[in-house]
């Protein structure tokens, strides 16, 4: 791995030497703090055991107890060994955009709870701590400082002319770029990329790399085993540029990483960028000096289009082009999250009419569509907003129906290549949540509802309810994904095109295979696969041929 001092001459030729020396001092104090000083890795690497649940501090609550406590003993009571991991989406003070408008990275939101809670959580399950680092509310401390001529914080924010050509800028909002404030020092523009609240740092002042440095290595300390750097692709700035995915921001996250693993190996940094394929994976670098994990944004709306036209052939080539990562890499693979279901990562892959068709089907099941502004001025769909299960199967009167389909797409989530995580609504079955949305107005929040735990454990009572079906089969998949190394995040995988309308593919090495089979259409499908095997997620048997039903998906343990 390259040397701090390395990625520092390279972001900072005209100070390296004593931002070297501030670094070092940093690092020294927090590896006293952690008492970690051997150098042995805190965490292992991930393995097949490693499932991430992705939730809101505040997303199952309970009245008069505080909602990280609420979420520890929802997890404990019924959620056992479903997940290991929890991804706890920004858990600090905030002012909008539901926590990624932060105003104090140190501590945690009261109305969430504490850090003590925090470490309540750690205790029992890795977490993964949200570092939304591109940018900050105009309530934080840094901007009231910086507003009231601090000299410190002179530079923590990009000053631009509004007057300037900003035409190769990509942006994910249709907002202005560039946000009006009166401060102590006149009027200024900042740079504004996500909205008005929000105003990213600038990077190339030495002294927003040092504070953000600390409260990497705070993270890390309080028990992140993954930081997730939000938004990373738009860190650094150059005119004239998209500045998007610059040689600089890499820099930065290796530079990231190279602090973080100083103080605590083995905490693991993954990037966010909702961008096509090639872009996202370039954030592994060399596979072992920047993300160890990166998000695999196609698989969402790759899904989804493989059940709204009932063809895996889209979704098939582009698993069977993913590259073998590095023993220190994987990919991280999701199919619903708080944000959206993007279309930038298909861009390259599904035409304008094939993501044309997607957009229809959202909002025939009730969902919305966010946008984008292109240099021209024209705004293309950026995001579907709707519950991944109304989204899959929305359609669907008969229950049974509607959850076998919905399991088949979450199996494909369980299959491929990766370290899995699954949103809360997933995992527990939750519908469109009109209500939020209707409120605030917010397309978003039509799949961010909050819910109370005793309602959720009621429902959960009742096996034929929808939630409760819906948890059943996920517990299924998980205990046997566990109990087979086949699934493990960096096996083999080889991509099978036996029918367009089966995603199918093998998982494994030659003494421990498993055929993944799931029909993404509404026909029975004979295949002959040549192979003998028997099913893993029910008593199916398969001798060189098998018959799927509609919707159905199998695992199935090849006989050699």
């Amino acid at each position: 791995m390259d040397s701090i001092k390395e990625h520092l001459q390279h972001l900072y030729p005209d100070c390296w030497e004593g931002l070297e020396q501030r670094i070092g001092a940093l690092t020294e104090s927090w590896k006293l703090k952690m008492g970690n000083t051997s150098g042995e890795a805190l965490y292992p690497w991930v393995s097949k055991d490693d499932v991430m649940l992705i939730t809101y501090g505040d997303g199952i609550g309970r009245e008069g107890e505080a909602p990280l406590a609420t979420l520890r003993s929802f997890l404990n009571e019924e959620l056992s060994g479903t997940v290991s991991a929890v991804h706890l989406l920004p858990m600090f003070p905030y002012t909008s955009d539901d926590g990624f408008s932060v105003t104090d990275f140190k501590a945690i939101n009261p109305e969430l709870g504490d850090w003590e809670d925090i470490e309540n959580l750690r205790r029992e399950y890795d977490l993964m701590f949200d570092a939304v680092i591109n940018h900050v509310s105009k309530s934080s401390g840094y901007f009231k400082e910086y507003a009231a001529g601090n000299p410190h914080y002179r530079g923590f924010f990009i000053e631009a002319d509004p007057e300037g050509d900003y035409s190769r800028v990509i942006r994910p909002r249709t907002l202005p770029l560039l946000t009006k404030f009166e401060t102590s020092m006149g009027t200024k523009y900042l740079w504004t990329t996500f909205s008005e609240d929000q105003i990213d740092l600038n990077y190339r002042d030495p002294e927003v790399l040092m504070e953000i440095l600390d409260v990497l290595l705070l993270y890390a300390a309080r028990g992140a085993r993954f930081i997730r750097f939000d938004a990373i692709g738009f860190a650094w700035k150059e005119p004239g540029t998209t500045c998007m995915h610059l040689p600089q921001t890499h820099e930065l996250i290796k530079l990231m990483r190279c602090v973080l693993e100083s103080c605590a190996k083995g905490c693991t940094i993954i990037t966010e960028t909702n961008v096509p394929h090639k872009e996202n994976i370039s954030y592994f670098g060399s596979g072992y000096d920047e993300a160890g994990l990166v998000y695999q944004f196609p698989l969402p709306p790759l899904t989804l289009y493989s059940y709204l036209s009932g063809s895996a052939a889209h979704l098939s080539d582009w698993a069977d082009g993913l590259e073998a990562t590095t023993e220190e890499t994987t990919y991280f693979n999701f199919l619903a999250s708080h944000d959206g279901i993007g279309l930038r990562p298909v861009e390259d892959i599904l035409s304008e009419g094939e993501r044309r068709l997607m957009v229809a089907e959202v909002m025939e099941r009730g969902g919305q569509v966010g946008y984008r502004s292109l240099a021209d001025g024209s705004m293309v769909p950026y995001e579907l907003n709707i519950n991944y299960l109304d989204a899959i199967a929305g359609n669907e009167k008969d229950m049974g129906r509607m959850v076998r389909k919905f399991l088949g797409s979450q199996c494909i989530l369980l299959s491929v290549m990766g370290m899995p995580a699954i949103y809360y609504h997933s995992l527990l079955g939750s519908r469109n949540c009109y209500r939020d949305f209707e409120e605030s107005g917010i397309k978003r929040r039509i799949n961010r509802e909050k819910l109370n735990a005793d309602q959720l454990k009621t429902e959960l009572s009742d096996p034929n309810s929808l939630r409760s079906r819906v948890l059943a089969g996920y517990r299924q998949m998980l205990k046997i994904r566990k109990q087979e190394e086949a699934f493990s995040p960096n096996s083999p995988q080889q991509v099978l095109k036996l029918d367009e309308r089966v995603f199918a593919l093998i998982r494994g090495t030659q003494e421990n295979q498993i055929l993944v089979l799931i029909n993404v259409s509404d026909d029975v499908v004979k295949l002959e696969t040549g192979m003998a095997g028997s099913g893993l997620l029910s008593e199916k048997q398969m001798n060189q041929a098998v018959t799927l039903e509609p919707y159905e998906y199998l695992w199935l343990k090849i006989k050699g």
